[in-house]
């Protein structure tokens, strides 16, 4: 993903967490907010230290991130998306998480219609 693809501002953060909203499964939560204007969509990432050391935590990022890059066709691009990582996603491999975050966005309908 490239840096204008990124949420980086703890207010960006802030923003889609207080207006925007969730769904989640067992493995992610995705907040997402509609940007009037906005032409790439942009993801913020949040893996807690409770899921494992900096090895782990890192790997399921690079996991996410691919998964995004690889539906980045199919997600809607004028939002802003926060994907926060629960437990389970750290025993995970990469086609479990793509799996699980289709999953969860084809529940919150952001997913465009093929």
């Amino acid at each position: 993903m490239k840096k204008r693809q990124r949420v980086k501002k703890n207010d960006d953060f802030q923003k889609v967490f207080k207006k925007g909203k969730s769904f989640a499964n067992r493995q992610f939560v995705v907040y997402f907010l509609e940007k009037e204007g906005q032409t790439e969509f942009r993801v913020g990432l949040s893996v807690s230290k409770k899921l494992g050391n900096a090895v782990t935590r890192n790997q399921i990022k690079r996991y996410i991130r691919q998964s995004i890059h690889e539906m980045k066709d199919e997600l809607k691009s004028n939002m802003d998306y926060v994907i926060i990582a629960r437990q389970p996603a750290a025993t995970m491999d990469f086609h479990e998480v793509k799996q699980s975050l289709q999953h969860v966005l084809r529940v919150a309908k952001v997913l465009k219609k093929t």
